[in-house]
């Protein structure tokens, strides 16, 4: 396996592989029992391009996303909505899916995999 820094990552699957992925996640969530009622239909387009931007900049890409929202503060962010273990499982298998149809290379999809895991238990306020 290749070593990847995240930083990285941006260049190895460009924007167009962050529309992908995220677009694959969120093609989920309004079927979903746990996590579709945290996202308002409404703001369904504007959570995934957020996240999409979230991610991007994150991973080596433009810094749009900071420079339009400030720093991620991804637990304020998320304080309103309660994240159980339930929730944090679900947003990953989500995700999961996701990743699986994104179909990235073995070394970014093991990095986001890791990413991902670590920031939705980290995410959890509620037992």
């Amino acid at each position: 396996m290749t070593e990847l820094s995240e930083s990285q990552v941006y260049d190895a699957v460009g924007e167009d592989g962050f529309v992908r992925l995220v677009a694959a996640f969120y093609r989920q969530v309004p079927a979903d029992e746990i996590l579709g009622p945290m996202y308002p239909p409404a703001d369904l387009d504007g959570a995934e391009s957020r996240l999409r931007g979230f991610l991007i900049g994150r991973f080596g890409g433009p810094q749009t996303y900071v420079e339009e929202r400030g720093h991620p503060k991804l637990r304020m962010r998320h304080i309103t909505f309660a994240l159980t273990p339930a929730a944090r499982d679900r947003w990953f298998a989500l995700m999961e899916n996701a990743l699986n149809e994104a179909a990235f290379s073995e070394p970014v999809d093991a990095l986001l995999r890791g990413f991902f895991a670590q920031t939705a238990t980290f995410l959890i306020n509620q037992p």
